[in-house]
């Protein structure tokens, strides 16, 4: 522990990245206004200040959230149901090489196909409306499902044999043998998994032009030659991406400390 007066090299090390980060998003920021001024022609680009300008506009109504909370929990659905199911058949597939085996073929056609052909896809069974809840599900699942699968397979088979011997089974089984080999595997996923939901849920709204959607608004901008509203909702894209991904990862967190510290 540092003295008084005396620098804390962890807090100067944290202060430092920070200022490196905030001067290379600045060096960005500069750029794309530089080339906003030497295109001067906001069809094609707007810089940052306008765009800047544009979000505030569009965060003062209603609309602009509303749009959002709608995105965010369709999206979100399908994401927690592709988490769950991810989960579920990695479990049960960890048991069973029959359902491994049958299961196999899906995932990869899942993961290799196209975002835009399962959206074109699966418009012709479910209304434009639950579109996106079920891209964001295709995309999870796989990715959940290869991890946690992966992640049980990796579990050291000695401390199985162990839990064998003291009658460790069930729940118990699960929180003090295969949680510590599953939990990294299911971070990534989970991460990887997020991010990718919530752009292909987006990429299936301005395909699919639900109400009163983030991806509704992304075509009408298009569409009108909307240059800054454009550049503003992707913004807004960004900002609830980074947003969520911390909250996920926090509530994932605590969820498991409290996991741990069960008796």
């Amino acid at each position: 522990m540092p003295r008084a007066g005396e620098k804390n090299p962890e807090t100067d090390g944290r202060l430092r990245t920070w200022g490196v980060r905030l001067l290379a998003v600045a060096f960005w920021l500069a750029a794309w206004q530089l080339a906003a001024w030497a295109v001067d022609a906001r069809i094609i680009l707007v810089g940052p200040l306008e765009v800047l300008a544009r979000l505030g506009e569009l965060a003062a109504s209603g609309e602009f959230w509303a749009s959002i909370a709608t995105s965010l929990g369709r999206i979100g659905l399908g994401f927690l149901g592709g988490v769950t199911s991810g989960v579920a058949l990695a479990a049960v597939a960890s048991r069973l090489h029959a359902v491994r085996e049958l299961l196999a073929p899906l995932m990869g056609a899942l993961k290799a196909v196209p975002v835009a052909s399962f959206v074109i896809l699966v418009l012709l069974w479910v209304s434009s409306r639950d579109l996106s809840v079920v891209i964001s599900w295709i995309m999870a699942l796989p990715i959940v499902y290869t991890n946690v699968l992966e992640g049980i397979a990796q579990t050291d088979p000695a401390l199985l044999e162990m839990a064998e011997v003291f009658g460790v089974r069930g729940l118990d089984r699960a929180r003090l043998v295969y949680l510590s080999r599953v939990l990294p595997y299911f971070r990534a996923a989970v991460s990887l998994a997020l991010g990718l939901s919530w752009k292909a849920g987006i990429a299936a709204e301005v395909i699919g032009l639900p109400d009163l959607t983030i991806g509704e608004h992304l075509y009408d901008a298009k569409v009108y030659l909307d240059t800054p509203s454009l550049f503003a909702w992707t913004v807004a894209i960004v900002v609830v991406s980074v947003v969520l991904g911390a909250v996920v990862s926090r509530a994932l967190d605590a969820a498991l400390s409290w996991w741990e510290a069960r008796p």
